[in-house]
């Protein structure tokens, strides 16, 4: 059973999504705000996170930051309707997906089993033997590993949420071939979750943020513009 955590300074949110959640066989945990969250998460980590952004003592940028110093579990932003900002910056620091308030709680489900999902993938262990998508793959300085999550560049770790790590390696699979966006979002979401255009565009710019950490001069993932992206191999 997987354990959410919900944290959210309105109690109506916090009662109805966890209600919901727990209906669906997910074990729920709630919180009023940020720092209550982490005083039980630096005890014990969730699976998995819902976090508001906009909350009192520590708030929902505030308290991803702190969680992606030492965790890439997967997170989820519940955003203010016309709040653009929220969302690009959530998404640059690390959050894996975003809701929009009002929002429908069918939907949320589906985006927390996609990432659950995509988690338990990357953490599994192979029943069957190797596969090609449990294999160690490299491609020229890049070396991804899908049973430890672990991705490197010229040597260096580059630490990746997973869905950063499913849009790489879905790039990185056949290099020169171009990825359109749809195809994108097909990798690092479940098909019943509709995301738009600029929602693979926050992941591709963090991704290379990331990439740019280990080398400055990083430049594999290249932009076709009104067409998608495709990887170089160098």
């Amino acid at each position: 059973m997987s354990k959410i955590a919900l944290v959210d300074d309105d109690r109506n949110i916090l009662t109805s999504v966890s209600m919901t959640l727990e209906a669906e066989g997910f074990e729920v945990e709630t919180y009023n705000d940020g720092q209550q969250a982490l005083d039980a998460f630096n005890r014990k980590l969730p699976d998995m996170a819902v976090l508001d952004i906009k909350m009192p003592r520590m708030d929902g940028m505030d308290l991803l930051q702190r969680l992606r110093q030492k965790t890439s579990m997967p997170v989820i932003f519940l955003t203010s309707k016309d709040d653009e900002i929220d969302e690009v910056l959530g998404l640059r620091m690390g959050a894996d997906d975003y809701v929009k308030k009002p929002f429908s709680q069918r939907l949320l489900v589906e985006r927390i089993r996609a990432l659950l999902r995509r988690q338990e993938a990357q953490n599994g262990t192979i029943v069957n033997g190797e596969t090609e998508d449990t294999k160690v793959m490299e491609r020229g300085e890049l070396s991804m590993d899908p049973l430890r999550h672990a991705v490197t560049w010229k040597g260096k770790d580059v630490t990746l949420t997973v869905t950063e790590f499913l849009l790489l390696q879905a790039l990185a699979q056949r290099p020169g071939f171009v990825k359109s966006r749809d195809q994108l979002m097909d990798v690092a979401y479940d098909d019943q979750v509709y995301v738009d255009d600029r929602t693979i565009d926050s992941h591709i710019k963090r991704l290379r943020k990331k990439m740019r950490t280990a080398d400055s001069e990083f430049s594999a993932i290249e932009t076709l513009y009104g067409i998608g992206y495709r990887y170089n191999e160098e």
